[in-house]
């Protein structure tokens, strides 16, 4: 079964030119690996996990919510699911929904056709050329959203880009939201490690944009982190009743490496992922029927040798692609991998795994994409440089996705039939000089020149091309400013809340 389903808002770009796309759209096929009875198959075992295995909710309050909605639970807080509770909760997910933004122009539209790029969430570090690695501060989490917002390659400014060792733990909260809102005009995620973080993120929502319209509107997501293997705990669950309750967006995401959190085998994997999160898809549902959610399990798989993670094998690729299918098998908005690398710094590594991480994402057509910038040394480091590098790439595969125009002035028929002798050149044709700024994606950051020209421009590689890069994205960022009304009654609250918060809360 399924739901009446909204349409949202596509806009399309009139040109090839990446520069006036306000939302991203798919133009190629969709990639798929699994038959219509293999999905199936995936469905059914999914369904025995829920309803022979269980998934353990840690949270009192929403073993009350699922116990009374019918669910089994048992001495170990092991909820068990009966298969009407599943299809139920998957008929009242919306398959679009509309993600708000202080600047109403840059609302993004999840789901469909749609696509929408975030930078990199969570690093405890930051590194750049000239600083080399450290703790992050709040002054790197600015400058971060400062280029988030001033790039048209990501859609969404993201939360947390790096954490901030400069504000106790316990008051970062009010501090990334703030920044947030003081620096950026995009579609914005809030701050979610617990329950009452979520809370105060829609507080500061709403001080922002009104109660009645956050109640309205999703202006907020948080990632919903499954405790893989089977479990959710109270963090998380007090997450999704926070946003639950207040309408916003969450993003469902079991995070397994295969081998230790799941299965050395994809399928199995694959399966466990996916009754994990059709387990929390039903407590949203339950809290607000049409809570808007996207599919998105993390998966990457573990080197049986050593223990360490490996991101973008061949085996997490395979998973993702038929996690994709599930997604628009149930008709939810899929969320993929993004720019993911092992490498502890921005090089050859680095870039070659940033590639065969989401490229794969990006032939699975996702609705999101989460660290499509920044993320480096298995996500313990935002890198300054590595965003650079990141959004060049980022801007080739959305070309990639938007396919091919047909308009009539693809065919350059004038210039073929009228204009180009046998053995001449286009380079002066009417139709080269309308088009020489728009024709081709361009990608100032990599070099194309001779090695005699590179070596007379100084000789710079990737890396100092990239420093210059992060630099003038920064410079060419416009300060949007904050009405002063609004600002102090966010200073206002920040202040109460930072005399009420208690440490304790976050252990």
């Amino acid at each position: 079964m399924t739901a009446p389903r909204r349409r949202g808002r596509t806009v399309r770009r009139s040109d090839r030119s990446i520069e006036h796309i306000l939302q991203p759209t798919f133009e190629l096929p969709q990639y798929t690996i699994a038959t219509e009875e293999q999905a199936d198959k995936i469905h059914e075992v999914s369904l025995r996990i829920l309803s022979e295995a269980g998934i353990a909710f840690y949270d009192d309050v929403a073993l009350a919510t699922l116990r009374a909605a019918g669910a089994t639970v048992d001495d170990e807080q092991v909820v068990r699911f009966d298969p009407d509770m599943v299809e139920a909760a998957l008929a009242q997910a919306p398959a679009e929904f509309t993600h708000s933004a202080r600047d109403s122009s840059k609302a993004v539209v999840y789901g469909g056709n749609n696509m929408v790029l975030a930078p990199v969430a969570g690093p405890p570090y930051v590194m750049d050329a000239e600083g080399g690695r450290r703790e992050g501060q709040y002054a790197d989490l600015v400058n971060f959203i400062k280029m988030a917002n001033a790039t048209p390659y990501l859609q969404q400014q993201g939360t947390e880009i790096c954490a901030t060792a400069d504000i106790p733990f316990h008051e970062r909260v009010l501090d990334i939201n703030y920044a947030h809102i003081r620096w950026g005009t995009k579609p914005m995620m809030g701050h979610y490690p617990i329950g009452m973080c979520a809370a105060d993120s829609v507080s500061m929502a709403k001080i922002v944009h009104g109660a009645d319209r956050v109640a309205a509107e999703h202006f907020l997501m948080a990632v919903i982190n499954v405790s893989s293997p089977r479990r959710l705990d109270d963090r998380m669950l007090g997450v999704i009743r926070e946003y639950a309750t207040e309408n916003q967006a969450l993003v469902l995401t079991p995070f397994i490496l295969a081998g230790a959190m799941g299965p050395a085998a994809i399928l199995g994997t694959v399966a466990q992922a996916n009754a994990e999160v059709l387990g929390a898809l039903v407590y949203a549902q339950l809290i607000n029927p049409g809570t808007p959610c996207i599919y998105g399990p993390f998966l990457a798989t573990l080197d049986l040798q050593s223990g360490s993670p490996v991101f973008g094998s061949a085996e997490s690729l395979l998973a993702q692609t038929l996690c994709a299918q599930m997604a628009r098998r149930y008709d939810m908005p899929f969320r993929a991998a993004g720019t993911y690398a092992s490498s502890k710094v921005t090089d050859m590594q680095a870039g070659y795994e940033a590639v065969m991480a989401m490229l794969p994402s990006m032939i699975n057509r996702p609705n999101f994409i989460l660290h499509a910038a920044g993320w480096l040394e298995n996500g313990l480091t935002t890198s300054y440089e590595k965003f650079a590098m990141d959004l060049e790439l980022c801007g080739v595969l959305l070309t990639l996705a938007g396919g091919v125009s047909w308009n009539d002035e693809e065919w350059a028929l004038d210039a073929i039939l009228d204009e180009v002798p046998p053995g001449g050149h286009h380079l002066g044709t009417e139709h080269t000089m309308n088009r020489f700024r728009t024709a081709f994606h361009r990608t100032p950051l990599f070099d194309h020149d001779s090695f005699a020209q590179w070596e007379a421009a100084g000789s710079r590689d990737s890396t100092v091309r990239a420093t210059e890069s992060w630099k003038h994205l920064i410079d060419r960022y416009v300060d949007p400013g904050l009405d002063d009304t609004i600002d102090a009654e966010l200073q206002d609250f920040m202040a109460r809340r930072r005399t009420e918060i208690d440490p304790a809360e976050f252990q």
